[in-house]
């Protein structure tokens, strides 16, 4: 899990696959059983105290924003700008646990 971005308005954290993670008591004659290595990007709107999980297509949609934002080095205003769009598609409370 990477921190991405933090403000006032939002916190986005890339959460990575842990496709390496295997049980070390487990028998070496024991074939590792393949786990779909997915990764996403969680969006918190500060503003209205919700959540967004972005995988698969979503996923990959914002790491083209992610990428264009490491070429072009936007303002804070353009990125918050982009994360707003997200904001509609966030449902989910943001629990602390």
């Amino acid at each position: 899990m990477h921190m991405l971005y933090d403000s006032d308005s939002f916190v986005v954290v890339h959460m990575l696959a842990d496709a390496e993670a295997q049980d070390p008591a487990a028998s070496e004659a024991t074939p590792p059983v393949p786990q779909l290595a997915r990764h996403g990007f969680e969006i918190v709107d500060k503003r209205s105290g919700k959540e967004v999980y972005l995988d698969g297509s979503w996923a990959e949609m914002f790491q083209q924003h992610i990428l264009a934002w490491q070429r072009q080095t936007p303002t804070q205003e353009e990125v918050e700008d982009i994360l707003d769009r997200y904001t509609g598609l966030a449902q989910n409370p943001v629990v602390v646990h």
